[in-house]
């Protein structure tokens, strides 16, 4: 039960950290920027990319480690696949946009650096199928999708 509550937790909150952090770079993103201001980005970046290894984490741990509900409640639901097919995606769209911020947050601070329009667009795209997600969550708490017996 601890242990259970502990990695729910922790799912959580990783999913809190992963929206902020994706707003946040949103927000942040300008037509050019400053080289410095491309590494505060980068550091948005590097917590987005902890909190998703964290989800990962926890997500697996909750459906192979047999905590609540049995692995075939997640493993014969499409609308979980769906999920998981979501945050791979995410994850892939994600590439692009942190090469850019690491590359480009090297060098003169003040620098000014223009921002391709495909970095803008990528992070809108991950935003747009991280707000999917939780409707997904909900239909499968409800049960909606299992295809078991």
């Amino acid at each position: 039960m601890t242990t259970e509550l502990f990695l729910r937790y922790l799912h959580f909150i990783s999913i809190f950290a992963i929206v902020g952090s994706l707003v946040s770079e949103h927000m942040l993103l300008q037509k050019q920027l400053t080289r410095s201001a491309i590494a505060k980005i980068a550091r948005v970046d590097a917590v987005y990319g902890l909190a998703a290894i964290t989800l990962l984490s926890a997500g697996l741990t909750l459906w192979l480690g047999e905590f609540g509900k049995p692995a075939v409640f997640y493993t014969k639901n499409w609308i979980f696949h769906t999920k998981l097919t979501l945050f791979v995606l995410i994850g892939l769209l994600s590439i692009y946009p942190t090469i850019f911020f690491i590359k480009n947050s090297k060098g003169n601070p003040d620098e000014i650096v223009t921002i391709p329009k495909s970095v803008f667009m990528m992070i809108r795209l991950e935003l747009l199928l991280l707000f999917i997600i939780p409707m997904l969550a909900g239909l499968m708490s409800r049960g909606v999708g299992f295809f078991g017996n």
